[in-house]
């Protein structure tokens, strides 16, 4: 859906409810590291979405019975469709919400009606972790649109395991050994959307000091994230070159 300024306004009643990352700060050079397998309890995995094919092996590659990988939703980028196609089932026919019509397997997606404005409707969909194997259905689906649901690694389940099965079955090699403060790998996409929001609280706050702060934290956790793909594209590039 190509209404992104109101889905702005739909989001701005939602961001009291959500959890905002601090700052984060890199550790100089040592801070970005991309190798597929090594130690050091500084570091975690995590999974570059933009690189993500959504195969299925974060589903059944994962050490754990129920993979440590999840879907996750970001509303910066959500379109808040009627018609979601990382929720509804490929060629449905009507648009409930029973079992038979929806993409996900378990059930993991949730849909909730927010809004109806000039005649159209608008859904908020989250994530229902403990029931999400990883199996990047919905991530494939929404990809069709505007690409929000996305594959991260859950880190309170993830054994952090120094020879990671998934990492290694990986076909785009999409992951990633990060900073533990870092945790995420947020899209290209979504960083910007989420630096130009902090930026637009940030004129609207005025002397609210609570906003202020809001507001620079969700720019410093967006900066985080585009300078570690500046980093990735400028260690690929020298790669690439010999």
């Amino acid at each position: 859906m190509a209404e992104m300024e109101k889905t702005t306004d739909r989001r701005s009643f939602l961001r009291d409810g959500a959890r905002v990352a601090g700052a984060i700060a890199f550790a100089g050079s040592a801070g970005f590291v991309a190798g597929r397998r090594g130690r050091g309890d500084d570091l975690v995995w995590q999974l570059d979405p933009d690189k993500c094919t959504a195969c299925g092996n974060c589903a059944t590659h994962c050490v754990l019975d129920m993979s440590a990988v999840k879907c996750v939703n970001c509303f910066d980028m959500c379109g808040y469709c009627d018609i979601c196609t990382g929720y509804f089932e490929a060629g449905y026919s009507v648009t409930d919400t029973a079992a038979e019509n929806q993409m996900c397997p378990t059930g993991a997606v949730v849909r909730k009606f927010i809004e109806e404005k000039t005649g159209q409707r608008f859904y908020e969909y989250t994530i229902d972790r403990p029931l999400c194997i990883g199996c990047g259905k919905c991530v494939k689906g929404c990809a069709l649109m505007n690409g929000s649901m996305y594959l991260q690694v859950e880190h309170d389940r993830c054994l952090n395991c120094n020879e990671c099965t998934i990492a290694t079955a990986c076909p785009t090699q999409a992951f990633y050994r990060i900073p533990a403060e870092q945790k995420e790998i947020l899209k290209r996409g979504g960083a910007r959307a989420m630096e130009s929001r902090g930026h637009k609280m940030l004129r609207e706050a005025g002397d609210d000091e609570a906003e202020r702060q809001e507001a620079n934290q969700l720019m410093a956790r967006a900066e985080t994230q585009l300078a570690w793909r500046a980093e990735q594209d400028r260690r690929e590039g020298n790669r690439a070159q010999g």
